[in-house]
């Protein structure tokens, strides 16, 4: 059961991340196609992703109303919905409002799907299970441009979207069948004042990240969006702190391990957003590749991802969270910056190493810092918990991205408005910084913390 439950989870999360990252090559044939421009589509990313930020916060109440396996199947149905109306869309405006509702669906999928595992899952065996949940959002970014660039060149754009179904069927069906997850249902009252208000603040900040870093408005709109999605975010915490059942609990981070993850998970990912933006690009714009050749070159970090789940949870059990985490993150990032030194003159198989120790050290983190997180969570509070780490990973990715361009928009600027190679350097040494500094959110938690997830402390007093 181990091994099964993740997996059900895996292939439905494996196909939202798909989706997210594989829409990016076909942009172009899409817009041809409806008779739009390539900049004006990035709208329909956008899109995806504000609803992303608006439903998030409210997938726990509903999986604590509704049943979380219900919402959970429900979600992929969604998913499936939104997949065909994608496909069938011919303007503008309804792929932009496709996007949208399969992003609905898509916002419940992640968190919900999370919770699942972390209910049906005794905490001593949550690393392994997080190891096999965790490897489709780490190889779906890598994938979906050399799977986006073959489906587009060699059958068309529509494929995309419509392989979701058979996949998104099957999903349904296995977790009838094998979820065999306690029915926990805590129906508190809805706080739909909370709800207005988180969306207002997320997807003011998604949005305004997302105009910053991928203009396809005028950069104004974008900073407006952030400031008013900032100043909403304020108003919730004060919101918040009033309610008695508040929609996302800012109490939950008063527990060290939980707060450790979300603080240390979100400085990571950073430059883990960053890189499927910044290293296809650099590839094709400064080492004058095609979408294939570059495609090809970024999927071997998903072999590093692959092999990481075999070893996961030993090395955890064996020195523990704080050590391994710390490690990770600070050669992980490091690992980041180093793309920053590429040429074109650099050899692919170097390029290929550096990717692929990249896939592991990451993978290793985001599997340990995922099951850390629940560590110190109790079940009741498991479906907030969810929630705030799906909105943490939203805008932390968001957040990578908009600093990304904005780096090489500024240093493009300063010499003369052309892009070159300095530009995506410094883009790499920065965001592998931001980081690496997560290591030091872990180095400082005590050698036994999560013990009771990772074993550690068990195997060190035996």
């Amino acid at each position: 059961m181990i091994r099964i439950t993740p997996l059900i989870l895996a292939v439905a999360l494996f196909m939202e991340q798909m989706d997210s990252t594989v829409i990016a090559t076909s942009l172009p044939a899409i817009a041809a196609d409806i008779g739009t421009e390539p900049t004006a589509l990035k709208l329909a990313l956008t899109a995806y992703f504000v609803a992303l930020a608006i439903f998030i916060p409210i997938s726990g109440w509903l999986a604590d109303r509704f049943g979380a396996k219900n919402v959970f199947r429900l979600a992929i149905f969604v998913f499936m919905l939104g997949s065909l109306a994608c496909a069938f869309s011919f303007s503008l405006e309804t792929f932009v409002l496709s996007r949208f509702f399969q992003g609905i669906g898509s916002s419940m999928m992640t968190p919900v799907g999370r919770l699942l595992l972390v209910r049906s899952t005794p905490r001593n065996e949550l690393v392994a299970a997080m190891a096999w949940l965790t490897v489709p959002a780490l190889i779906a970014p890598v994938t979906g441009p050399l799977i986006g660039g073959f489906l587009t060149t060699y059958l068309s754009w529509h494929w995309i979207f419509w392989i979701n179904i058979p996949i998104g069927i099957a999903g349904i069906i296995l977790a009838g069948i094998f979820l065999q997850v306690p029915d926990e249902r805590t129906p508190r009252p809805v706080d739909l004042v909370g709800f207005l208000i988180a969306a207002l603040a997320f997807s003011g900040l998604v949005f305004g990240l997302s105009v910053v870093s991928l203009p396809a408005l005028p950069i104004i709109y974008g900073y407006v969006t952030l400031a008013v999605g900032a100043i909403a975010a304020l108003l919730y915490l004060r919101h918040a702190r009033k309610t008695k059942y508040p929609l996302l609990d800012p109490k939950l981070l008063r527990h060290k391990l939980f707060r450790s993850s979300i603080t240390g998970g979100s400085l990571f990912r950073i430059g883990v957003g960053a890189v499927p933006f910044l290293l296809p690009l650099m590839l094709q714009l400064g080492f004058g590749l095609n979408p294939f050749e570059s495609g090809a070159i970024t999927f071997v970090s998903a072999i590093g991802a692959i092999m990481s789940k075999f070893i996961a949870e030993r090395i955890f059990s064996r020195f523990g969270f704080s050590r391994i985490l710390g490690f990770a993150a600070l050669f992980g990032g490091l690992l980041i910056a180093a793309q920053g030194l590429f040429t074109a003159e650099t050899a692919v198989p170097l390029m290929m190493l550096v990717l692929i120790a990249g896939g592991v050290l990451r993978s290793i983190f985001f599997t340990g810092t995922n099951a850390l997180g629940y560590a110190d969570i109790s079940d009741e509070e498991a479906s907030q918990a969810t929630a705030i780490v799906a909105v943490a990973q939203q805008l932390s990715v968001a957040f990578g991205v908009a600093v990304a361009g904005a780096i090489i928009e500024i240093s493009s600027s300063l010499n003369g408005g052309e892009l070159t190679l300095v530009d995506f350097q410094i883009a790499f040494f920065a965001v592998g910084g931001l980081s690496a500094l997560a290591g030091l959110v872990y180095m400082r938690l005590p050698p036994d913390a999560g013990s009771n997830v990772s074993g550690h402390r068990a195997r060190r007093e035996d």
